[in-house]
């Protein structure tokens, strides 16, 4: 063969290698794999669900067909495949209760870089009293994010032999996606030293707790009978539902529905339950 065919034969080779490289490389694109906080009773399976998200030509988009791993204790218990919306289904029962910190991440595949993210998995037994408390009623300043004096440690006391805690964040767009608010909210609880809890993020509406309480209480939280919140709408989806409400601190003149309870600070809040 003549050097021009030997130097043309090598140059498609070097192409064709070069070629598949660059869209191999290509290929490992960056994802996002977001998760919330999941509840569930022992020896009840939870379902854990996972979505992944990688950039498409205008806008993120669910990412299908990819491999999810759930692991609890640095140990794999569940795996699933990604549907065509991004979304992955894990089930996992736990043995006894407690709060279970879990992580979902990638599976082995040549498509999305390695990326994981973590929550909790809150194991509550049904007949266990459990009070909700909107996050609003914990913190004094909203631009400085301080805490309520003494939330934390009265807090402390209800939850330490009797009540399970939900925590009740109200979405705002500009915080970022649920997730990223459930993972905000559970830094700042972190950092403030509150009990753990189970952590809920709903919209701003004000339909929207009352929304989720109908389906907690059908979904067999029924002890779920006592909301501590800060605004009026929180209280109302109490009451309106013949369950207990506290608001604090002490609203505005007119502010507290006529069956709300009232506490000036979190001291008294314990006295009116």
């Amino acid at each position: 063969m003549s050097d021009p065919f030997r130097r043309a034969g090598l140059f498609t080779i070097l192409l064709f290698w070069t070629t598949t490289t660059i869209l191999f490389a290509a290929e490992k694109v960056p994802g996002t794999l977001t998760v919330h906080d999941s509840l569930t009773a022992p020896n009840q399976p939870a379902i854990i669900e996972a979505t992944l998200t990688g950039k498409g030509l205008l806008t993120e988009a669910g990412q299908g067909g990819e491999p999810i791993e759930l692991l609890v204790a640095g140990n794999v218990v569940a795996t699933a495949m990604t549907g065509g919306d991004g979304r992955a289904f894990l089930s996992y029962t736990p043995k006894a209760k407690g709060e279970v910190p879990f992580t979902v991440r990638i599976g082995t595949t040549p498509k999305v870089a390695v990326t994981k993210a973590s929550a909790n998995l809150a194991v509550w037994e049904r007949r266990s009293p459990i009070m909700a408390v909107e996050m609003a009623a914990l913190i004094e300043n909203a631009e400085g994010r301080r805490p309520m004096p003494d939330a934390a440690e009265e807090l402390g006391k209800l939850t330490q032999f009797y009540y399970n805690v939900i925590y009740v964040v109200t979405q705002d767009k500009q915080a970022g996606s649920t997730d990223q608010v459930n993972a905000q909210a559970r830094q700042w609880l972190k950092d403030q030293k509150f009990p753990v809890g189970h952590i809920l993020v709903l919209p701003s509406g004000p339909e929207a707790f009352g929304a989720k309480l109908d389906e907690l209480h059908a979904a067999g939280w029924k002890t779920l009978k006592l909301g501590v919140g800060r605004t009026k709408a929180f209280a109302e989806a109490f009451l309106q539902r013949r369950l207990g409400a506290v608001m604090v601190p002490e609203p505005a003149k007119g502010e507290a529905p006529r069956k709300a309870k009232v506490a000036k600070d979190w001291k008294e809040v314990r006295k009116k339950m």
